[in-house]
């Protein structure tokens, strides 16, 4: 078995200062919107329900699938160097920024559909804590999509290999925490009552 890969987590070592920041973030967030749901329940519940939880799900379901192309792609480039093995991992990884945009699409609909309603940041808490997590997270979403379209193009080119692929796992890590922040929200924000 090979030692190396236990010496370090993947990727380099300050996107994990990035992640770690950006977890401490969200948790924040989360902490504030559990303590404003506790005194304002019937709210909170009430609104929620203006939320449109297939939305919710199918994001839930692009982004899990799309941390999986990203997996498959990492996979292949630890274990595979060949043309052929660069042109697939690069698919899986345009796979994976393809379903980060019907995500955000995904995301734009329901904004607009809110929108529409009148419904706003100002509505209620609720809607607060609603557009400010989803928003923030649909940032990174876009962030995340640029260090992928950037790992397509250097995979495609086969600038990764099974002895160097640390910028590509380093991205994967980056797509994986933006994938585990919304399996957080989707609960917190469109099903917990």
């Amino acid at each position: 078995m090979n030692k190396e890969k236990f010496l370090y987590p993947p990727g380099d070592f300050s996107i994990w200062i990035i992640i770690y920041i950006e977890l401490i973030t969200f948790g924040l967030f989360f902490i504030g919107f559990a303590f404003s749901r506790k005194g304002q329940v019937e709210v909170f519940n009430a609104s929620q329900l203006l939320l449109d939880q297939r939305f919710g799900l199918v994001n839930t379901i692009l982004l899990i699938t799309s941390s999986y192309f990203v997996v498959k792609a990492v996979t292949i480039i630890k274990t595979i160097n060949t043309e052929e093995s660069f042109q697939k991992a690069s698919v899986y990884l345009l796979g994976a920024i393809g379903l980060g945009g019907v995500f955000l699409i995904i995301k734009i609909i329901e904004f607009s559909d809110k929108y529409s309603q009148g419904i706003n940041l100002s509505t209620n808490s609720f809607f607060m804590f609603y557009f400010i997590l989803t928003i923030f997270h649909f940032m990174h979403v876009v962030l995340g999509m640029i260090i992928l379209y950037n790992l397509y193009l250097n995979t495609k080119v086969g600038l990764y290999t099974k002895k160097e692929h640390r910028g590509l796992e380093t991205g994967a890590s980056y797509w994986h925490m933006v994938d585990l922040l919304w399996i957080v929200l989707f609960p917190l924000v469109y099903i917990i009552r």
